[in-house]
Formats: C-alpha cells, sequence, structure tokens
C-alpha cells in the first residue's frame, strides 16, 4: 500500500485523479470484474449470460442484485451458496449480515481485507488523523465488522488504537481521560451516550481533548442530529463513515471540510438509482444506493441494491479529491417508508423537520398504532427538548406538527416531552414503533 507521509491525502495519485482517467479505471476494472464473476454458478444463473463492458456505463446492462437472491443461494446450498470464487483456503473471514427471510454470510480474501484497510486509510488520514496518533474505537469487535476494520486500518496508516469497542461507561471514561485520544469512533448514539453519561458525573467531555469524531451505523437525520450534538458536547469534528458488510465495511467518508461522504471510486462503482423509474436519479436528487464491486476477489457484488437512499455529485471537493460524494450522506432506507392514512415517508424526513427547531433535542420516537375496535391508524411523534431547555413555547407542537405536515403529506400528532424521557441505552436507540395489529 502507497504510504503518505505528509500532505493532506493518503494516496494522492487516486484521491486527486482526475474524472476522465478514474471512468478509464472503472471501465477496465468493471470489465475485469464482469469476466472474473462469470466463473460463478450464481451470476450465470442471474445473468444468463455475461453482457459485453467497455465503459462504466455498460453496467446498467446487469440486472440489480437483491440481498434476497443472497439468502435464497446460500439457503439452496449452505452455508455460502455458490457465488463464492476463491477455494476454500483463500478464505481468509466470514461474517453474517442479518437480512429478512435469513442471515447471509459473506467471504472476505486476503486481498479484499487489505482493499478495506486501504480505503479506511484513506477516511482516517482525510478527517485529519496522523501517524501515532490513538484512536478510540468504539465500534464492536467480533462478528460486527466495524470494530476490526478500523482497528486495521488505523494500522495500516500508523496511528494506534484503543479496542474499547462498547465496554462499560466506567471503563470509558478511564480510557477518554487517561489517554486522551485524537480521535472517537462509533456509532453516534452510543457515543452521545457516553458523552450524556460523563456530564451526569460532573464531568465535560471536552476535557478529555479529543479533537475527531468518526461515527457510522445509523443512517438518517437521525445520526446527523446525533453527530451535531456531540461537536458541541466535546468540542471536535464529526465526520460521516459509511460502509456495509457485503460490500466493503470501510467504503466512504467525510474530509475535514465536511461536505459529504467522499466514495472509494476506485474499488467501487456507485449509481443512485429512482426507485420508481429504476433509473438514474438526477444530479442532487435522492436515489437508491446501487454498489459495483471493482476489486474484490472472493463474493463480489455487482448492482448490489443497498436499500439505503442518499444523493450524488460529481463536482471536485474543496479539499482537492475528485471522486464522487454523497451530500447529506446516507438519508435513509428504502425499507423504512411508512405507510399512515394514505401518506408515505421515512422517519429522515421527520429528522429534518425537527433539525429546524434549534430549542428540541435530537431524541424522538414515531409511535405508529390503531384505535381499539377501529380501523383509524394513529400516528405521534414524541420529542424531547434540547438539553437545559426550558418547557417547550406556546405553539410549538402545532408549529412542528404544521411543518411535518407540509413535509410528510402526514397530519402527525406531537408530544413535546422533558430532556431524557425517552430514556437512554449504550445501543442504537430505535426511532420508529409501530405497534398496529398485523392483518
Amino acid at each position: 500500500m502507497p504510504t503518505a507521509v505528509t500532505g493532506p491525502y493518503w494516496q494522492p495519485e487516486i484521491e486527486t485523479m482526475p474524472r476522465a482517467e478514474l471512468a478509464q479505471l472503472q471501465a477496465g476494472r468493471l470489465q475485469h470484474q464482469v469476466e472474473w464473476a462469470a466463473g460463478s454458478p450464481f451470476y450465470q444463473r442471474l445473468w444468463h449470460g455475461a453482457p459485453v463492458i467497455r465503459t462504466g456505463d455498460d453496467v446498467r446492462r446487469l440486472p440489480f442484485l437483491h440481498k434476497q437472491h443472497l439468502v435464497e443461494a446460500q439457503l439452496h446450498n449452505p452455508p455460502l451458496g455458490d457465488l463464492p470464487i476463491l477455494p476454500v483456503e483463500e478464505r481468509r473471514e466470514v461474517y453474517p449480515v442479518h437480512a429478512t427471510g435469513g442471515t447471509v454470510y459473506t467471504v472476505y480474501a486476503d486481498v479484499d481485507l487489505a482493499r478495506a484497510s486501504e480505503i479506511g486509510a484513506r477516511i482516517l488520514w482525510a478527517c485529519g488523523l496522523r501517524p501515532g496518533d490513538l484512536i478510540h474505537n468504539g465500534f464492536k469487535y467480533g462478528l460486527f465488522a466495524g470494530g476490526i476494520f478500523i482497528h486495521r486500518a488505523a494500522r495500516a496508516m500508523g496511528a494506534a488504537t484503543v479496542p474499547i469497542g462498547t465496554d462499560s461507561v466506567e471503563r470509558q471514561m478511564e480510557v477518554l481521560f487517561n489517554f486522551k485520544p485524537a480521535m472517537v469512533v462509533g456509532a453516534p448514539s452510543h457515543v452521545l451516550y457516553l458523552a450524556e453519561r460523563i456530564a451526569e458525573r460532573g464531568l465535560s467531555p471536552r476535557d478529555a481533548g479529543v479533537r475527531m469524531g468518526l461515527f457510522g451505523a445509523e443512517p438518517g437525520a437521525g445520526e446527523a442530529r446525533s453527530r451535531a450534538r456531540l461537536e458541541q458536547l466535546f468540542g471536535f469534528r464529526a465526520h460521516d463513515l459509511f460502509g456495509m458488510t457485503e460490500v466493503s465495511t470501510l467504503l466512504a467518508g467525510e474530509c475535514a471540510l465536511q461536505q459529504g461522504l467522499h466514495w472509494a471510486e476506485d474499488h467501487v462503482l456507485v449509481e443512485v438509482i429512482d426507485p420508481g423509474s429504476l433509473e438514474p436519479s438526477r444530479p442532487g436528487e435522492p436515489g437508491v444506493l446501487v454498489l459495483t464491486d471493482l476489486t474484490r476477489q472472493n463474493m463480489p457484488l455487482l448492482r448490489y441494491w443497498t436499500g439505503d437512499m442518499a444523493t450524488l455529485a460529481t463536482e471536485p471537493c474543496g479539499c482537492g479529491r475528485t471522486h464522487a460524494r454523497s451530500l447529506g450522506g446516507i438519508q435513509g432506507r428504502t425499507d423504512e417508508l411508512l405507510f399512515y392514512r394514505g401518506a408515505r415517508f421515512y422517519p429522515a424526513q421527520v429528522g429534518r423537520v425537527l433539525a429546524r427547531f434549534g430549542n428540541v433535542g435530537e431524541e424522538y420516537r414515531i409511535m405508529l398504532d390503531r384505535e381499539p375496535g377501529s380501523w383509524l391508524d394513529q400516528c405521534t411523534l414524541q420529542v424531547e427538548m434540547a438539553p437545559g431547555g426550558l418547557m417547550a413555547s406556546f405553539g410549538l407542537e402545532e408549529r412542528i406538527r404544521q411543518q411535518l405536515l407540509e413535509e410528510t403529506g402526514a397530519d402527525i400528532a406531537v408530544q413535546i416531552l422533558h430532556y431524557g424521557a425517552l430514556g437512554r441505552s449504550p445501543h442504537t436507540h430505535r426511532t420508529v414503533e409501530d405497534r398496529r395489529p398485523r392483518s
């Protein structure tokens, strides 16, 4: 792996590559990947013969690959199905991915693990981490791949790691205040929980001296609100991170300018598809992320329908990186779509509305229920006041309700609760509680 010891880029020749050259690189890698994948019985069955690939746009000749395809293949031929291409002795790590209808297992080879470390090193470097810095790694270790992949990426670029995971609050505080790491990594809700427990003990998270935060694993506007709160509590810059175990646990991250997720386009081809027309979304318009592995050797996924919603911009960032970005990060998931009295909306839309009101906090719940003895659904939004805030001002609930109606088309009742009323957990919080009876 090329090593950068100075400058703003880990791999400057790749990260600042002109887009015309990047397109040529992608086309060559895509052609090779299609030929490689065509040797798998899985893709022979899915494609009915591999198409001719000459440019990156030719990827649209391939059908979409859905997680259910992987589930069915592995159920039919357990445990890994007929997608793995490399022989057993070249498979290094196996991770489970929970999916509707069953669990999907994904397998990495040595080159796939090295690729993830390379991408991760770029992400850490872009945030401002440097060799010799210390990371407080709050992602879980074990079958959740986030912890170990960040660990490897840090090692690749010369940083040290405290593999704390989701250990107790007392142990987390001991590490933070004794070692004063340069960066905290983790799920935003978990680190926010830690920060609030620190404050309850009469301490300030700022006294830990953390300069940077890197957060992922919780897509949507709720994550953005949590990251903004973390910046306030710790006094650092909170950067966005994205990855998925099926493709690669580390795929995109924000630079120091915080102007969207930078994709590693030399390793993955990124499409944003309108879920209605199944055509590419217009620039700046949200759609479903569809990812194609360009460099993975074992279990490469081509045109993988992720279910995550995002936008895509190809203009160079102010930092000088030329790879495409997703402004605003991951905005939600298609499987989070809520149906209520004829309206359709995503929880992320609710989060966007709440972000306009500075006097409410980032903790909220969307409660869906049905009146006993009737078919009439009820939807209530419970949101806390901001920390240290007074009681809700007169008319605040109505103003939020009106904004929600404009944004979502749904008439949602609003309840303002005191700070802390929704409880706290060290684990990812649930935003939606749908208690309607299943027909």
